[in-house]
């Protein structure tokens, strides 16, 4: 971003000076710190999957991410089950586990790849989705390493070892026999204290240098309560900090894959504008959680398999629909501890369709300010500065036809943009009915902004601010969408719908009518800013 000399009025209107209170002076604030924002992908699949098609091999998920859609960082996380195939898609002559094909097949293709000049300025690691015991999927990356972190190949086989069902005889003898002396012969893989007991495996052996998200969690019933996501945050604050809440297999005809049947009861299983309800809902799961204080951040994925195969679709390529932004204060090439830190941080957004890319939102008082993941602390009856800042692309990945390589040339527009806010109280204590909330009645939308109330500023980016005064603990959260208010099928009062199953009975004209639906709901999400009285 370009250095501007700002006149001191505008400067106020911008957030960068904020007015104390009654009888107190103006004074600076900090300015927004350098960096960029850096856009990747938690969660995806190549044909090492059973479950992903044998076309979807590691150089073409690679081409796509990198070359056609441009994302500076992508993880591979291919299912903690037993593979069939190589890298390739060729056939082993033998069922292996897959953390042992990613240290045989994914990791030295990427790192020859890296080492030839090849995507040598991109953060590529390989992580994998374990099937949860009692739960669903969770999406786990493992680092170690001093200064620069690599994917751990002996954390991941430990981890398949002790909370998988893997038959022992897959392993190396030598691996077994250390694990055995370790941890006895015990192995972790069928409850709900199993689950716990993986969390804290994580925060015992990495507890810096790892992560676990929880995808898409409302896909199946019964997977996940809000005490569920309370226990695991508890268990492992700075490890389990993330719920996939804009979810991948977009491409699928129940979008995102949510095949629950389509009834009223069944409303908390279903996606709203392609975004999971424990995050779509005002007041729901997520806000019931943040109104707690927690710090766990909301982020999309593409959950790549395949795009379209024969008479099938599932999801995008990654970046191609999908995106998250992660701001990195490093300068260069992404690193993984760097990319770590900022998922850490809360200091994210997250968008379908690139309706936006790139974010300012903060929120400034007398002498403070904070971005998104970060607490503003101020005296109740200060001034708070609420500045949002946007930009869009020329244009989307959109295609018409679908898949054709032909681009629809069309510029993501903002329509409105949400500026939600919820109260914040005491954590909860497990046993506790509290414990068990999910939902938060204090929070609402407290203002819509439209065209009609953001500028263009010097630097293209669309601004607008707003100001309140601080009287409570709260968070402050944007959503952001190209939907009217009040379109049939796809919002009600601002709100958006149930996504309805796109089922056309031509396979080629499904296709499309998926791509159109998911092209016409497009949102992003930010992450909260908290506001704490000192």
């Amino acid at each position: 971003m370009k250095k501007l000399l700002i006149p001191f009025a505008i400067a106020i209107m911008l957030g960068v000076v904020a007015c104390g209170g009654d009888n107190q002076p103006a004074s600076a604030v900090p300015p927004l710190p350098a960096g960029r924002w850096i856009a990747g992908d938690l969660h995806t699949h190549t044909t090492q999957s059973a479950d992903a098609d044998v076309s979807q091999t590691l150089d073409k998920i690679l081409g796509k991410a990198f070359i056609s859609y441009g994302l500076d960082w992508m993880a591979i996380s291919n299912h903690l089950r037993v593979s069939t195939r190589d890298e390739k898609g060729a056939t082993l002559a033998a069922q292996i586990p897959m953390s042992i094909g990613a240290e045989r097949y994914e990791l030295p293709h990427v790192q020859a790849l890296q080492a030839a000049g090849t995507y040598a300025d991109k953060l590529i690691f390989s992580g994998f989705e374990w099937d949860m015991p009692t739960h669903d999927h969770i999406g786990i990356g493992l680092f170690e390493g001093a200064d620069k972190l690599g994917s751990s190949t002996k954390g991941m086989k430990e981890f398949e070892y002790l909370f998988t069902t893997r038959d022992v005889a897959m392993f190396d003898a030598a691996d077994v026999a250390a694990w055995k002396a370790k941890y006895g012969a015990t192995r972790y893989n069928t409850t709900a204290a199993d689950a716990l007991q993986a969390i804290n495996w994580l925060k015992q052996n990495y507890p810096t240098t790892s992560y676990a998200v929880i995808n898409h969690p409302s896909r199946n019933k019964n997977s996940y309560t809000a005490a569920d996501f309370r226990a695991m945050n508890d268990a492992a604050p700075d490890i389990v900090f993330a719920i996939e809440g804009m979810v991948g297999n977009q491409m699928e005809p129940d979008r995102g894959g949510y095949t629950a049947a389509y009834t009223d009861d069944n409303a908390a299983l279903r996606v709203y504008g392609g975004v999971d309800y424990v995050v779509a809902k005002v007041g729901g799961v997520w806000d019931a959680l943040l109104g707690e204080g927690r710090h766990i951040w909301n982020l999309t994925d593409s959950d790549t398999h395949f795009k379209i195969v024969g008479g099938n679709s599932s999801g995008y390529f990654p970046g191609e629909y999908a995106k998250n932004y992660v701001f990195n204060a490093a300068t260069g090439t992404p690193a993984a501890k760097d990319l770590l830190a900022g998922l850490r941080s809360g200091k994210m957004f997250s968008v379908y369709g690139d309706l936006i890319n790139a974010l300012d939102f903060n929120l400034a008082g007398r002498d403070d300010r904070k971005e998104m993941g970060g607490e503003l602390k101020v005296a109740s009856g200060d001034k708070v500065t609420i500045t949002i800042r946007f930009k869009s692309p020329a244009k989307n990945n959109y295609e018409k036809p679908v898949d054709s390589g032909t681009s629809a040339n069309v510029k993501p527009v903002v329509d409105h943009v949400d500026l939600i806010a919820g109260d914040v109280g005491a954590r909860a204590a497990p046993g506790t009915a509290a414990y068990s909330a999910a939902t938060n009645a204090s929070t609402k939308v407290v203002k819509r902004f439209t065209s009609a109330d953001w500028k263009v500023d010097a630097d293209g980016y669309y601004s607008v601010t707003y100001e309140t005064t601080a009287t409570k603990n709260q968070y402050f959260r944007l959503r952001g969408t190209n939907l009217g208010t009040d379109i049939a099928g796809l919002t009600q009062g601002g709100e958006p719908l149930a996504d309805q199953r796109t089922g056309t009975s031509d396979n080629t004209q499904r296709f499309n009518d998926i791509n159109d639906r998911n092209y016409r709901s497009l949102w992003f999400y930010s992450n909260p800013v908290f506001v704490t009285l000192r």
